[in-house]
């Protein structure tokens, strides 16, 4: 059993217990996860979903994600699905016009009065697109949906390629949330990773955004990149604390050569064993902690006043494919290539290359290539593994209730499964709850993972996930 003392010191779990706890598994932004969608989901299976909406889901919410693929170079630790070119406009325009007809075919099936509470662009680079186009996939937008007074209308820049006018146009269009990607400043890590950019580009963006009057400013961090150490990521994240952003994101590097051609350019020898990553995060946790900043849990901090530190409070944050966000009870619309939508009980992902992309929207046609229509097993373990992720704990007379099972029963194999972890101080398990400790939510996971049923299937391919540590 690892011996963990009242305040958690972290720092002294013993290398036994990190190697039992260093395993490849999902991340969880949906369950089942993505490598288990299918074909027999495509484009017209989805769209008669959109279509067989009751009255009450008809009314639901939206969320919507336009994904813009293109970036003008390629960063080695990247897993995002990216479109390298440096030819700008005539590359992106193309793209953009066909966006527009992919919103015509979803506005053409989804009520008009439905409220989208929130509106996300992500990549790539959005700022890839000039100001034209940025205003232009807005309108398309905003002018066929119901986009809501109030909607958090969010997007992610690279510093480096993205100019004041680009701000001021997205400041002025609605966009009150930025995320700016920064992963490490040290020199050497940004050479090896090829994402070159300076403090003072990043400070400028996040006062220009500021005096713009953006009300959330977000920060991604990754450690576990070639040549980082505690003290070198220490020295980033002081310069990121004098920034102050209201949200940071800490990823854990995924580093998965056999899958990502590109991050074969990483040495393996140059990157932190798992034990070393442990302990950089753990430097981030307590500098972060000590500069006010709350845990919220996988990788996420947030000032106590942040929307997402609110949200986890009032138990409305949820988990989806742009991570954690903060408006429960939405259905998300993913327009793009490779995006994902996912409405009630149904996963409906794009295809990733651009050419079937637009063979199928020019045929009137929605772009799936796979999709899940979940079972009730699936959307009893799904309710499970969010409040584990986004809560902490797992409320059983919640579950029962919602789903109509004897929580003890359904679950016995994975109440059985979790005594080690329970042993191991990971989380309790009481008559009602199960809680996630401290140590717990470092290796929330793990624990994620004992409810998993598509993980103990053997039959179908491969999938091949990163690591927990």
């Amino acid at each position: 059993m690892a011996v963990i003392n009242e305040t958690h010191r972290l720092r002294d779990l013993d290398r036994a217990f990190l190697e039992r706890y260093n395993l490849v598994g999902p991340r969880y932004t949906s369950y089942p996860t993505a490598p288990h969608f299918h074909e027999g989901v495509d484009g017209a299976a989805f769209r008669n979903h959109l279509l067989a909406l009751t009255p009450a889901q008809r009314r639901r919410p939206l969320s919507i994600y336009i994904h813009l693929p293109f970036c003008i170079e390629h960063c080695s630790f990247c897993a995002c699905n990216v479109i390298i070119s440096p030819k700008m406009e005539q590359v992106s325009e193309p793209y953009v016009r066909m966006l527009e007809r992919e919103v015509e075919l979803h506005a053409a099936v989804v009520d008009r009065d439905r409220p989208v509470i929130q509106f996300h662009w992500g990549g790539g680079t959005p700022t890839y697109l000039n100001v034209d186009q940025i205003r232009r996939v807005h309108a398309m937008v905003a002018g066929r949906f119901n986009l809501a007074a109030d909607a958090e209308q969010s997007i992610e820049i690279h510093v480096s390629w993205t100019s004041d006018e680009q701000l001021r146009t997205l400041a002025a269009l609605g966009f009150n949330r930025v995320s700016l990607g920064v992963q490490d400043f040290n020199p050497r890590t940004q050479e090896a990773i090829r994402r070159r950019q300076t403090y003072e580009r990043t400070r400028q963006v996040i006062l220009l955004a500021r005096e713009l009057g953006f009300r959330g400013i977000n920060v991604d961090l990754v450690y576990g990149l070639p040549y980082q150490t505690p003290a070198t990521f220490g020295e980033t994240i002081e310069r990121i604390i004098d920034l102050r952003p209201d949200r940071l994101a800490v990823y854990n590097f995924a580093y998965l050569p056999g899958r990502l051609a590109h991050q074969r350019s990483i040495r393996p020898e140059t990157l932190p064993s798992g034990e070393q990553k442990f302990q950089i995060f753990l430097e981030a946790h307590d500098r972060f902690s000590a500069a006010g900043y709350r845990y919220i849990g996988m990788d996420h901090f947030a000032l106590p006043d942040d929307e997402l530190s609110l949200a986890f409070d009032q138990g409305t944050m949820q988990r989806n494919f742009m991570g954690f966000t903060t408006r429960a009870g939405a259905d998300l619309l993913g327009i793009g290539v490779s995006a994902i939508s996912h409405v009630t009980n149904c996963y409906a992902q794009n295809v990733k290359k651009p050419p079937a992309w637009e063979r199928a929207i020019a045929a009137g046609e929605f772009p799936i290539e796979r999709g899940l229509l979940l079972s009730r097993d699936d959307l009893i373990r799904q309710e499970v593994i969010a409040g584990l992720m986004c809560r902490d704990h797992v409320n059983q007379h919640e579950i029962e209730r919602h789903h109509g099972i004897v929580f003890d029963e359904y679950f016995a194999e994975e109440i059985d499964r979790l005594e080690p972890m329970v042993r191991d101080e990971l989380l309790t398990i009481g008559p009602d709850t199960l809680d996630l400790t401290f140590l717990g939510r470092l290796f929330v996971r793990n624990i994620a993972m004992v409810f998993d049923a598509y993980l103990k299937r053997p039959e179908g391919k491969q999938v091949v996930y990163s690591r927990t540590l």
